[in-house]
């Protein structure tokens, strides 16, 4: 009977380095404005049809 290799975490090993690494390309937005246009446009979508009939 063969021996199961122990290899620990090597499965998320990856994702540490991927998360671990930032990256200075993006754009960089503030949570805070995501959130107030999400709810900007929840407001338009839930007035919109009193102001705009079908």
């Amino acid at each position: 009977m063969a021996k199961e290799k122990n290899s620990g975490f090597s499965s998320s090993a990856g994702l540490m380095r991927y998360f671990d690494v930032e990256d200075d390309r993006g754009l960089k937005i503030n949570p805070r404005l995501v959130i107030g246009a999400a709810i900007a446009f929840t407001v338009l979508i839930l007035l919109l049809p009193v102001f705009i009939p079908m």
